[in-house]
């Protein structure tokens, strides 16, 4: 799938981000992809990004659309001819516009599932609660406040590095409707700036899933927050991949 160049503003964008045993995320990766690692363990997440003013790069800003999303992102690397390769694996997309989740799958990469969006941003304290669409079932609380503080017992040594290991994953691919393929997007930054997040509450349908992540596997491991971001998407090429999706993907896609 091919799509014009996008551009826009990321005017909120946050990385909630877990350590998880590495076995765990080789059963959930589809091939060609293996788990990036940290300090022996593999990275997973979600990211929580609004949009605003998106549009093909030939359309004036007025006519941009905004949205609220959300991305369930695992750190992984593959291999291409001599190349390895680094980005993230998106099991799961949502988001609160009836735009994107009509296109996504179609004329955009990525299946997008339909979902409220509760935030609040006031004064360095925020807090947000997404639900699905229609039975409002939950699928992620957390609440944190900006206060400069890189936390200590992350696998990462300190904000330099954490910023430094996502800034690389920026290529997302997510899996077509029909589970065969993985549709690529490229992110460009105008300027790439990251501050620590402090989190006092998190939950997690998909990460507190204990079929999928055993407590003893998993464990938050530190956010991020970038704010103002000019930004464009790029398609990437488009991946066959294995039965090992097939197998799980009804646990990572279904509500």
């Amino acid at each position: 799938m091919r799509i014009p160049k996008i551009t826009g503003i990321i005017r909120r964008r946050f990385l909630l981000n877990y350590r998880v045993r590495p076995e765990v995320i080789e059963k959930i990766v589809p091939s060609p992809f293996r788990p990036k690692l940290k300090n022996g363990y593999a990275v997973a997440g979600i990211c929580l990004i609004r949009l605003e003013k998106i549009r093909p790069v030939y359309v004036p800003s007025v006519f941009g659309i905004s949205s609220e999303n959300s991305a369930h992102r695992i750190a992984v690397e593959w291999d291409e001819e001599v190349e390895t390769k680094e980005g993230v694996f998106v099991p799961r997309r949502d988001t609160d516009s009836p735009i994107n989740a009509l296109a996504g799958g179609r004329i955009f990469p990525g299946v997008h599932r339909r979902a409220n969006f509760q935030i609040s941003d006031n004064q360095g304290k925020v807090a947000m609660k997404v639900t699905e669409r229609g039975s409002e079932k939950l699928l992620l609380e957390f609440e944190g406040e900006e206060n400069g503080q890189f936390p200590a017992g992350s696998i990462f040594e300190n904000l330099a590095e954490s910023s430094a290991f996502f800034q690389s994953g920026r290529i997302g691919y997510s899996p077509r409707t029909d589970g065969l393929k993985l549709e690529g997007l490229l992110l460009k930054t105008i300027e790439w700036k990251v501050s620590p997040l402090s989190i006092s509450k998190i939950r997690s349908a998909y990460f507190d899933d204990c079929t999928l992540f055993p407590p003893e596997t998993i464990a938050f491991d530190h956010a991020l927050l970038m704010r103002d971001v000019v930004h464009e998407w790029h398609s990437e090429p488009t991946i066959a991949t294995g039965s090992t999706f097939n197998r799980v993907r009804s646990t990572a896609q279904e509500g």
